[in-house]
């Protein structure tokens, strides 16, 4: 397979795998796509550790780093990441804190302890993601990657001063263009079909609008509802020159979802998601559960703005973890969580995701020859 994305970054095939996991990002790139590592979870000093084995373990491949960046959230102008911190803690309404407290009670789950606290802010807002990209660029990535609009000016140029391509992620037409606008190299035009963070416009409709709107000159991948071969040749139709995927590594053999939240994805189907504000304060795909339905329920007090809703629930979902409160367990992911039904190798997903577009690509061919 020839695309623009293959010949600039020198893989085999136009694929991208986003994923938490560094196993998955490593396995991915060795197979011939682009493993890109979601750092938001990550403090710099964790981020550091994840990158030094990922070097250790992609065999020279090229593989990518994700941070959030978002153009808006709560707090922007409450001063530098310490001060941030505090402060959005003290605007959470107790309100808010009793709500999820209550919400877990009920479903049996056990506080933390103290050593069980997790991270926070993490990398939800500028303050916090900047420390992240400092780290990723003393790293050999080859592509930094921005979600929830677009990136920093200043950061881009940074990333291309090392020699590293930018992504962005859009949603829309008019997202697409403000990412070219501030110098991005790829558009990642995300269909309300993928998990996570997503618009509301399908991947069918997006991907040729986002083509059109930023031109030749600036490489489309498609994403969202992207995980077999059939997916990936309608994305390369509509105009794109290689796939962004997320949801299909959560169930590979390398990745490190929780047994809980891997079980109750491999049963899903396709109608198992909601786009809902339970896990960020945007609106994200996830796993349709108990979680998602108390966040919709009348008893719910709403949820709060990014990057606070995150910040009043960290706990609570580690609980759940650590809990296996298979009723409570949520994760994002899109609606091809109905072709998740099995685990695979990352290798073998890449294998099977490139013969079936193969047998597309060939069964197309007779149509038109015929």
């Amino acid at each position: 397979m020839r695309t623009r994305v293959t010949e600039l970054f020198g893989i085999e095939y136009p694929i991208f795998a986003f994923s938490h996991c560094r196993d998955v990002v490593a396995a991915v790139s060795r197979a011939g796509g682009m493993g890109v590592l979601g750092a938001l979870y990550f403090t710099p000093e964790q981020l550091e550790t994840e990158l030094n084995w990922i070097d250790d373990h992609v065999g020279g491949k090229p593989y990518g780093v994700d941070v959030v960046m978002p153009a808006k959230y709560e707090g922007a102008d409450l001063g530098d990441a310490g001060e941030l911190l505090g402060k959005l803690q003290a605007m959470i309404p107790e309100g808010h804190r009793k709500f999820v407290n209550d919400l877990l009670e009920r479903h049996g789950v056990d506080p933390l302890t103290e050593e069980g606290a997790g991270h926070y802010l993490l990398g939800w807002t500028d303050a916090t993601a900047r420390p992240q990209v400092e780290v990723a660029l003393k790293h050999p990535i080859a592509l930094l990657a921005n979600a929830l609009g677009p990136p920093p000016a200043d950061v881009v140029e940074q990333a291309h001063q090392h020699g590293v391509k930018v992504a962005g992620l859009a949603s829309n037409a008019r997202h697409a263009r403000k990412q070219v606008e501030v110098g991005v190299d790829i558009i990642v035009a995300q269909g309300t079909e993928a998990g996570g963070h997503t618009g509301d416009v399908s991947t069918m409709v997006l991907i040729p609008e986002v083509v059109d709107a930023v031109g030749p000159e600036t490489i489309v991948l498609a994403a969202g509802g992207i995980g077999r071969g059939r997916q990936l040749a309608a994305g390369l139709a509509l105009g794109a020159e290689g796939a962004w995927t997320g949801s299909i590594w959560l169930t590979v053999d390398e990745a490190d979802t929780p047994e809980a939240s891997r079980d109750r994805l491999l049963a899903a189907t396709s109608r198992d998601t909601v786009r809902s504000r339970s896990w960020t304060g945007k609106p994200a795909r996830m796993l349709k559960t108990a979680w998602t339905d108390a966040w919709e329920s009348p008893e719910s007090p709403g949820t709060l703005p990014m990057p606070m809703q995150f910040m009043l629930i960290s706990d609570a979902l580690r609980r759940i973890n650590r809990a296996g409160a298979g009723e409570l367990t949520t994760f994002p992911v899109g609606q091809i969580v109905g072709s998740m039904n099995q685990v695979k190798t990352a290798s073998q997903v890449i294998y099977d995701l490139i013969e079936e577009y193969v047998e597309t690509m060939e069964r197309l061919n007779t149509l038109t020859e015929s």
